[in-house]
């Protein structure tokens, strides 16, 4: 609890300050520890002589870069607030964000800029690029950004008059309950909640990592999460950067193909990534190499299965770098089907659960300990327990503990939906927990489905099935008119790949309904699937936007 995050930086920069700390990929050149020290040295002087104080506001807006994580990290250590702006949002989200944070200087990539206004942001004081050390846009307020970067090399000269090294790596220590970051859920005016996290709570992350010895000194890191989001920032950035590990940026779209070469390149120690990774090489190299005889064949004979199923874990480790300890899977529920086959190869994964909330990590288990179907063992700085539920039934997942965040921003009314006086923070997720502090999570609150005879159903549940189908993209599981019905986005290019008709696909359709009803309970079943022509509408985070289907 009484943690100096702020320190904790100071010694791993001073400690393994001749370590390559940041890399952007594709490129020659990467940053020391002491090298990034120092530029978070020259930012903390821009900030002084821009009129920036502690607890104001710096909006940061890009895709992951080493220049990204230089501001962030001078903004935190300088005792700003950090206002992660995720680069998907539309330029209006964005606005509506930078004014609604109270930020006072906005840090964001050329071709972000281009689309947004700033007579909109009537608070900033200026707009700087993230691409290079340039002022894109100031206000007539007699500060002169430009100059002030001119005179960066005369300042440092003037306050480090032997040359910036390790012994100047100090940051001021600030009350854990100190809000360092502002991570905003949602863009859409009124529908904003920016998340305080204080450096306790990072805190809490960061100590968690560094205890469970997720990396080490010299470790190597491919990020490429998107450092916007709490998942992403802490344990591809502020575990990593506490450690003295190599963080390498991936700042492009992770297909497949472009994330293996990444891997290959970077061979990480450590793989943080999302379902949607593992499920689609799942589906897309797996599934279709073991359903084709004679591999099919070969799969039901005993010993002969091992040996197969061995040498696909051997491929599917080599995928990913072939030097890692484990993967990290999180963010999202993983596929039951898919994790009942990592789990039969006896490949090296374990999923973890959190929310932006808790900055983000509620519960993980380390692998092998992880136990298959759960999300891990709370952690020792958290407790939970079960609101409401009967015998066997799942009830809504309460938080308590340090890394739970102070609040939303500007806004105590959503808070105090979320928060109750006893700290406990209601997750909305519905689920179990054993006497070990084991979570099970069956799904969110707010998806599920209450039938006439008061049955609980889980869409998300059914869905895992429904997207294992053949010629399944994705799929929405919605209630109309009392009845189950499943929106079904097809795998077109799998369709046209296999000769398949529309009228053809819709019998395909109605098989894949049967199949799975075979799999669910009488209340579960599906009545109809309705087939949709383009894919779901997504928030940023990649999550359906279920509100929009549920009419």
């Amino acid at each position: 609890m009484d943690t100096d995050i702020l320190d904790v930086y100071a010694r791993s920069f001073r400690d393994n300050h001749d370590l390559p700390a940041l890399t952007d990929y594709g490129e020659s050149g990467t940053l020391s520890y002491l090298q990034l020290a120092e530029r978070i040295a020259q930012i903390h002087i821009f900030f002084e002589k821009a009129g920036i104080r502690p607890g104001d506001k710096v909006a940061l807006i890009g895709k992951n870069s080493a220049r990204w994580v230089t501001i962030f990290m001078a903004s935190i250590t300088y005792g700003a607030v950090i206002v992660p702006i995720l680069p998907d949002f539309t330029p209006e989200d964005a606005q509506h964000i930078v004014n609604h944070s109270d930020a006072r200087l906005l840090f964001v990539q050329r071709n972000i800029w281009e689309a947004m206004d700033v007579a909109r942001m009537p608070m900033l004081i200026g707009v700087m690029s993230l691409d290079r050390r340039e002022v894109l846009s100031q206000l007539d307020n007699g500060v002169d950004l430009n100059k002030i970067i001119r005179g960066i090399p005369r300042s440092m000269k003037r306050r480090y008059p032997a040359g910036f090294s390790q012994v100047d790596i100090v940051y001021e220590k600030e009350p854990s309950d100190t809000v360092a970051v502002i991570n905003y859920t949602s863009g859409t005016t009124g529908f904003s909640k920016g998340v305080m996290l204080s450096l306790g709570n990072l805190a809490g992350n960061v100590s968690y990592g560094i205890s469970v010895d997720l990396y080490r000194p010299g470790s190597r890191c491919l990020s490429f999460l998107p450092l916007s989001h709490a998942y992403g920032c802490a344990f591809d950035m502020l575990v990593p950067l506490a450690c003295g590990a190599h963080v390498t940026l991936f700042n492009k779209i992770p297909s497949p193909h472009l994330l293996m070469k990444a891997m290959a390149d970077v061979r990480p120690n450590l793989v943080v990534c999302v379902p949607l990774v593992l499920e689609k090489i799942y589906r897309k190299q797996i599934v279709p190499m073991i359903s084709r005889p004679p591999l099919s064949w070969a799969l039901s004979v005993p010993m002969i299965d091992k040996a197969i199923y061995g040498q696909i874990r051997r491929k599917l480790v080599e995928a990913f770098g072939g030097e890692f300890s484990q993967v990290i899977v999180g963010g999202a529920p993983l596929n039951p089907e898919v994790e009942d086959f990592l789990y039969k190869i006896k490949f090296p994964f374990s999923v973890g659960y959190g929310m932006t909330e808790c900055g983000p990590l509620i519960s993980f288990s380390l692998y092998p300990d992880f136990v298959p179907t759960s999300c891990g063992r709370t952690l020792p700085c958290m407790e939970s327990r079960i609101s409401g539920g009967g015998e066997g039934e799942p009830g809504e997942i309460l938080v308590r503990g340090q890394n739970v965040m102070k609040g939303y921003y500007k806004n105590p009314e959503a808070t105090a939906l979320v928060l109750d006086a006893d700290g406990w923070l209601h997750t909305g997720d519905m689920g179990r927990i054993d006497d070990d502090g084991v979570i099970f999570i069956r799904g969110r609150y707010k998806t599920m489905i209450l039938t006439a005879n008061g049955q609980n159903i889980y869409p998300e549940e059914i869905e895992a099935k429904i997207n294992n189908m053949p010629f399944v993209n994705e799929s929405l599981v919605v209630e109309r008119a009392g009845n189950i019905v499943a929106l079904v986005y097809p795998d077109y290019d799998a369709a046209d790949a296999s000769g398949i008709t529309d009228y053809a696909l819709r019998e395909e359709m109605e098989k894949m309904r049967t199949q799975v009803n075979g799999m669910l309970a009488p209340y579960e079943r599906i009545h109809k699937v309705q087939l949709v022509a383009n894919e779901f509408e997504k928030t940023p985070k990649k999550s359906i936007k279920r509100y929009l289907y549920n009419q």
